[in-house]
């Protein structure tokens, strides 16, 4: 029984990936406490620019998407996180030291080329560790990184640049990750092959299972050697980039003007917005964990992916025209916290579904890479809208970007859907279905 088969990867894998992509997320993340901290003042910098410094990050952040999920499936992606770790440490703590806006460019540029290969990265090798039947979970846990990483920066970050000012938030967030560099080089293993202390029983058990699985997706897949264009050929992976453009855009929007948003709403200092920003992202962490296991128990992937997408427009909505109670409307934020994230789960699930493993890991570097063109939309959108017409009209828009990504999940391939009692040859079927179009 699959009940009594140790259970060490979890913590063994999950753990260090997890730990790392926290730290990523604060690192991407603390300019927005640090500009309505003092640095806007300092290096002044308006509403527009602050949009765009927020966003080039994730310019940056396509470089890396497609060498790094094909890195992480044909070499190490141990070895890439590690020289990424590196780049992070260094840029946030040079980022301390700015005196203008155009050098806080250059260095969230390439902060975000320094991070781009990250994500396509660990979800290949948490797909190297977990069958399917698991994935969903698995996925989820890590996806769990930016609600962690959002609890932990909102209440640091407020009370470093209480206590000192913005420029010590980055060399602090900056030598921690120093430290994790070396956590993750000494714990992580790329594969089960190489894992000595994976037990016996659990790599045998673990071996097996995707050996079945791969084996029947090259049974029916004839794109398996296929090239990059190969993803870009697939109508249902091209759908996930658009999904996940529009999606970004809602969810960047609402994650990098939050605190400025609460500064406007409460009038708090930035000890007082730590603490309210981290809320929401707790309530994140109840939406990933509810999401993914509705998702994994019912297999509806497209559903719950379009459930999420249109409850955090409709959280977003309530709000604005929630805005004069003050109350009210940060309950809504809070919503919006709940369902920031819960999408991912499912949604990280589906492109292994459409598309064979060697061609998988290039597709999650393109759908994340392209689809997060909307990290620098969302952010310099609510920017310009601000700025031109007001915050509540530039929430709105990130609830419209959220509405059309929830449209997109309704076009996608049905076999992007599991069903519990899916059989294995009703799996080929499907993704037979799916390569033939």
């Amino acid at each position: 029984m699959q009940d009594r088969i140790p259970g060490t990867r979890w913590y063994r894998v999950i753990a260090p990936i997890l730990i790392v992509c926290i730290v990523s997320f604060m690192d991407r993340v603390n300019i927005s406490f640090a500009l309505p901290g003092g640095m806007d003042q300092d290096l002044a910098i308006t509403s527009q620019m602050a949009g765009i410094v927020s966003g080039i990050f994730f310019i940056g952040y396509l470089f890396l998407q497609v060498p790094g999920g094909r890195t992480a499936v044909n070499g190490s992606g141990k070895r890439f996180i590690a020289w990424s770790l590196v780049a992070w440490t260094l840029v946030s703590i040079a980022t301390g030291f700015v005196t203008n806006h155009y050098q806080l460019l250059a260095l969230r540029f390439v902060l975000g080329v320094s991070e781009g290969g990250m994500l396509p990265v660990v979800l290949t090798m948490v797909s190297n560790w977990f069958p399917e039947k698991e994935l969903g979970r698995a996925n989820a846990f890590v996806m769990m990184f930016a609600p962690l990483g959002g609890m932990f920066t909102a209440p640091i970050s407020g009370y470093i640049i209480n206590v000192l000012d913005w420029r010590w938030l980055f060399i602090i967030e900056g030598l921690l990750s120093a430290v994790i560099l070396l956590i993750w080089w000494l714990v992580v293993s790329d594969r089960p092959e190489e894992a000595r202390w994976l037990p016996e029983k659990e790599k045998t058990w673990l071996l097996g299972e995707l050996r079945r699985e791969r084996a029947a997706v090259r049974a029916v897949a004839s794109v398996t050697k296929a090239p990059l264009k190969a993803v870009f050929r697939n109508r249902g992976l091209m759908k996930l980039v658009a999904l996940n453009f529009f999606y970004q855009t809602g969810d960047y929007g609402y994650t990098l003007w939050l605190p400025s948003i609460l500064k406007n709403l409460t009038g708090s200092n930035m000890a007082g917005i730590g603490l309210l920003a981290a809320l929401p992202f707790v309530a994140t962490i109840l939406g990933i964990y509810a999401i993914s296991w509705l998702s994994d128990r019912t297999g509806k992937r497209r559903l719950w992916v379009m459930v999420s997408l249109f409850c955090f427009a409709a959280a977003l909505l309530a709000s604005v025209i929630l805005h004069s109670n003050v109350v009210a409307s940060y309950i809504a934020l809070v919503v919006c916290g709940f369902f920031l994230k819960a999408a991912t789960s499912p949604f990280w699930s589906i492109p292994g579904r459409i598309a064979a493993p060697e061609v998988a890991g290039s597709a999650r570097g393109v759908i994340n890479g392209l689809g997060n063109l909307g990290g620098f939309c969302g952010p310099y959108l609510v920017g310009i809208m601000t700025m031109l017409y007001g915050q509540n009209v530039a929430v709105c828009w990130l609830a419209g970007s959220l509405v059309v990504a929830g449209l997109l999940t309704t076009t996608l391939p049905k076999a992007c859907d599991l069903k519990p009692s899916e059989g294995l040859g009703d799996m080929q079927q499907d993704k037979l279905a799916t390569y033939k179009h």
